[in-house]
């Protein structure tokens, strides 16, 4: 039974007792809501920003209860340089559980993080688990059209990878440059903003 903390951040588990999903606590009470569900680590999909309120809160919220605290930078319309896929990769492996993977919204970063640490946890056998990470209900993933890429990123992956793990192949073959083509060449070359560099600031989006 989910309760009114789970419908207010868009919580869910991706993995009982192993991972889970959520959007950034707004209205405040982090550590109360990470503690009554027993999250040992969280995944911040919003890069480190500490000169934001809420990077401040949400870290001190964690120290205070022994959580560990991984920041990880993703876009949901910039295409992931192989650097901040390496980095998500890294907190999936490092990151105590169960961990707790957050963006904005719980909705598009964190689809995408979801959808990769399944494949990255279950081999390309777990391929439909991960689409279903996308969801439009219960995830509430409706893609603006800069985000239409997201989705689409399962399959580009799965034909990069040849059934290869998906780390070995973001380490040593990923490169946005080719997921730019592979989009374009399906009709998808404006469903993304271009390949990530520099954000512009946001306390919102970052």
């Amino acid at each position: 039974m989910r309760d009114l903390g789970d419908i207010l951040y868009n919580f869910h588990w991706v993995v009982p007792g192993d991972a889970a999903r959520a959007a950034q606590a707004w209205a405040g009470g982090v550590g109360p809501f990470l503690e009554r569900r027993g999250i040992k680590a969280v995944i911040n999909l919003r890069g480190r920003n500490d000169d934001l309120s809420w990077w401040k809160n949400e870290t001190a919220a964690a120290e205070k209860r022994g959580i560990a605290h991984f920041d990880a930078m993703l876009d949901s319309r910039k295409l992931p340089t192989r650097a901040m896929l390496v980095q998500l990769i890294a907190a999936f492996d490092q990151a105590p559980r169960p961990f707790m993977l957050k963006c904005s919204g719980g909705q598009d970063r964190t689809s995408f993080a979801a959808a990769l640490y399944l494949i990255h946890r279950g081999g390309w056998g777990a391929y439909d688990a991960a689409a279903a990470q996308y969801a439009r209900f219960p995830y509430l993933h409706f893609p603006k059209q800069r985000q239409r890429w997201l989705r689409p990123f399962l399959d580009f992956a799965r034909e990069e990878t040849r059934g290869a793990p998906l780390a070995e192949w973001i380490t040593a073959g990923y490169a946005p440059e080719k997921l730019v083509s592979w989009l374009a060449a399906r009709g998808l070359a404006d469903s993304h903003g271009g390949i990530f560099s520099t954000p512009t600031r946001s306390p919102y989006q970052w």
